[in-house]
């Protein structure tokens, strides 16, 4: 697996509801079980990463992500002057401390809300999130595998571009589609350079045509597609992790998404 120095980086985006959640839980316990060390980022406003990696409501209820963590930001950012703080300081404790083992042997970390970076907020949690994620890129050896709101605005450019790949999850709805080319052009501009769609909960061929179709005009590339799984949704029903069923076609197809991707970066 090519990288650099480093563990291959993977971003998932797309709009909410889509099934980024499975493809990049799955997406990591595939390199897990490769025997890769790997590491899950939830930087969702809404984390459910925690659930989908085998933790129950409410471990996952438990874990205080990193923007709430007052104790850590003061710890990192606080100079005793009101309004003051500092912007340098080193995060590789923050791996070590607050990183939560999931039953799959992944280590995850809950992000929390991270701002948009070009905001202008330079508000202390921010400035922690933000040294986090560009260690997490940039530093680290292990497989990162994040799993992002719709867009790369709060990942920074400058972070970005230690991106190796995006992928960019849709289902065949035209507003998923339409999301799924804005993040695309956001990804591109912020210079990542691998990106591609991966069209998911495909229950027929007409909803493969409409993504391929929609991919051939717009000129983006789709990478795989992932079937609809009765089993997946069934398992996210009852609040269980969809992850254990091997016989799901779904995660057959992730898993073979997971080969393709590290064939790529060969």
């Amino acid at each position: 697996m090519k990288h650099g120095e480093n563990g291959v980086k993977i971003a998932v985006s797309g709009k909410g509801g889509v099934g980024k959640t499975l493809i990049a839980g799955a997406l990591v316990c595939f390199f897990a079980e490769k025997g890769l060390k790997t590491i899950a980022i939830d930087a969702d406003p809404s984390p459910n990463l925690a659930l989908t990696l085998g933790l129950s409501s409410e471990e996952a209820h438990r874990i205080l992500p990193i923007s709430e963590n007052k104790e850590l930001v003061e710890s990192k950012t606080g100079t005793g002057y009101s309004g003051v703080f500092r912007l340098s300081f080193t995060v590789e404790d923050v791996v070590h401390d607050y990183s939560v083992k999931t039953p799959f042997g992944v280590n995850l970390i809950v992000m929390g809300t991270v701002k948009s970076m070009g905001s202008g907020c330079t508000c202390p949690a921010n400035a922690v999130l933000r040294a986090l994620l560009r260690h997490l890129l940039v530093n680290r050896d292990e497989v990162v595998v994040l799993d992002m709101e719709a867009g790369v605005e709060h990942i920074g450019r400058g972070t970005a571009q230690h991106v190796d790949v995006m992928l960019i999850v849709t289902d065949a709805n035209m507003k998923s589609l339409e999301i799924a080319k804005h993040i695309h052009e956001l990804a591109a501009k912020a210079g990542i350079k691998q990106i591609f769609l991966v069209g998911n909960k495909i229950g027929s061929e007409i909803q493969k045509e409409a993504i391929q179709k929609f991919a051939g005009k717009n000129d983006l590339k789709v990478l795989d597609f992932v079937p609809f799984d009765q089993k997946i949704v069934e398992a996210e029903m009852r609040g269980k992790t969809p992850l254990k069923h091997k016989k799901s076609e779904a995660l057959r197809a992730i898993e073979n998404l997971g080969k393709k991707l590290t064939a790529k970066n060969d």
